[in-house]
């Protein structure tokens, strides 16, 4: 089972004062021409943002763009009308599509927002533009894999332009966990959120991944210490 190692220290790094931001793959002024995306995921940035700070208004196309709130509130306003605040235990769904703009600010007085920004290519493109938000009780994540995004909406999901699949789930240690995938020619994206996990023997820290191919039906995981995990199961012919 081929894998790549994406260690967090070896992140592209961005400090801008108002926002600091580790990129996976290749983004802004970081370029890594072996880290471009990852099958159909293009970004994962883990970002922090400053009190009153924020993205002012810019474009996207053809894109399906999520954001995962880890502790603060992000403010959206786009040019679909949508205004909304986004809080820990909520995700955010946009698809570009033919086109949009968008803002993304830190409304809080005083407290930072974290979260992670996470696009991936469509399997349709100049789609109507669309945006979607839902709220994920954690107690849905212990000790099991809660489906967040799928291709359909199954199972209470929110649903993109893609056949790629995201789960979160929070464990506990001393535990082997499986992943059944989809489809077994996808591969595997794994991202410990906080704690540590091993899988295929590499042991994996805090904002440590791996992306896994060739993986066959369905993938274990070993909870080393009470972990966050994110996981998507993404097409690589893209």
């Amino acid at each position: 089972m081929p894998i790549v190692l994406y260690r967090s220290e070896s992140r592209g790094a961005a400090d801008h004062g108002w926002l600091k931001s580790r990129h996976t793959f290749s983004f802004a002024n970081y370029y890594c021409p072996s880290r471009l995306n990852f099958g159909a995921l293009r970004v994962l940035n883990d970002d922090w943002v400053q009190p009153k700070m924020g993205f002012g208004t810019h474009p996207h196309d053809n894109m399906e763009i999520i954001s995962i709130v880890l502790d603060g509130q992000l403010e959206h306003r786009d040019s679909m009308g949508t205004g909304s605040i986004i809080k820990p235990g909520e995700v955010q769904v946009m698809s570009a599509g033919l086109g949009v703009t968008h803002s993304e600010f830190n409304s809080s007085q005083d407290e930072p927002v974290s979260f992670f920004q996470i696009w991936l290519f469509p399997n349709k493109k100049n789609v109507q533009p669309r945006y979607d938000q839902a709220y994920f009780d954690p107690a849905r994540l212990e000790n099991k894999w809660e489906m967040i995004i799928s291709p359909d909406g199954e199972k209470q999901s929110m649903w993109i332009h893609q056949d790629a699949w995201l789960h979160l789930g929070n464990f506990e240690p001393g535990q082997e966990i499986e992943y059944q995938l989809k489809d077994s020619k996808n591969g595997v994206f794994l991202m410990v959120i906080e704690g540590e996990a091993v899988v295929d023997d590499y042991e994996l820290a805090k904002r440590d991944a791996a992306g896994l191919t060739e993986v066959g039906e369905k993938i274990a995981i070993k909870i080393e210490k009470s972990s966050k995990l994110l996981l998507l199961e993404v097409p690589m012919n893209v």
